[in-house]
């Protein structure tokens, strides 16, 4: 029988209960329900509401579902974010920590320590890798490829098949938090398959286009168009991804 949680028992944290006769140092929510499927390692914490498909992993010390807590200043939307949902087969690392509002794909993995904020989404076949951080309204979607530590800021979106290479950065404020409470943020969008070498910088609003492949290293100041290789700080295109080079030659 799968393990269901009724309700708060004893004196845990935040309404958890411990479910220790699953995995050692387990805490459960109110409503959560863990199909016998799900393997699961030590000490992890699953807040009330989340959804756990079948076949999924958590790691030792994972904590999913968590409510957020935003900062007295922060721009951020305040409204409840309905509970994590976590879909069948997709794996959360050791230490990583899913926030309620998020939605992680079917067969995604979340790696160690990694972090998805409130309203982010990864999509089916993801993987965010050790250490990086997905932010709040961030969109994931198929086969993408974040490698370890990077950062992906809020209200970008990254479409199918992208690769982002180790240590990232994106941002979304010119201004550095002085701006008016009530003038939108503006994240990056990564088109399909496009490509971002390790270590690169992208400022806020850039559209890297289909295809298009930037250098490790660049700093990114304008958007870039499809199919265009950029390198270089500023970055600056040097010529065309080739024919052979696209998607569709590596995927058959």
């Amino acid at each position: 029988m799968p393990l269901r949680s009724e309700g708060a028992v004893g004196s845990e944290p935040g309404g958890l209960r411990a479910a220790d006769e699953r995995a050692p140092g387990l805490l459960l929510g109110e409503g959560v329900e863990l199909p016998e499927s799900v393997a699961v390692g030590g000490h992890v914490v699953i807040h009330a509401g989340t959804v756990v498909g079948e076949g999924c992993r958590l790691g030792d010390g994972a904590v999913l579902g968590r409510p957020p807590a935003l900062g007295p200043r922060s721009t951020a939307p305040r409204a409840a974010p309905p509970p994590l949902a976590v879909e069948p087969g997709a794996a959360v690392g050791a230490g990583a920590v899913v926030l309620a509002g998020a939605r992680i794909g079917e067969r995604a993995v979340v790696g160690d320590q990694a972090h998805v904020r409130e309203r982010g989404r990864v999509g089916e076949e993801s993987v965010v890798g050790r250490g990086s951080a997905v932010d709040n309204d961030v969109t994931i979607g198929a086969r993408v490829k974040v490698q370890t530590h990077c950062y992906l800021t809020a209200w970008s979106e990254v479409e199918d098949d992208v690769f982002v290479g180790p240590g990232t950065v994106t941002m979304n404020d010119h201004a550095m938090g002085r701006h008016a409470r009530d003038e939108p943020l503006r994240g990056v969008v990564l088109r399909r398959a496009c490509r971002i070498g390790g270590a690169a910088a992208l400022l806020p609003g850039i559209e890297v286009g289909e295809e298009a492949y930037v250098a490790a290293g660049a700093l990114v100041t304008r958007s870039v168009a499809p199919r265009a290789v950029v390198m270089g700080a500023p970055a600056r295109p040097i010529r065309e991804v080739s024919n052979e080079d696209l998607l569709e030659r590596w995927s058959v």
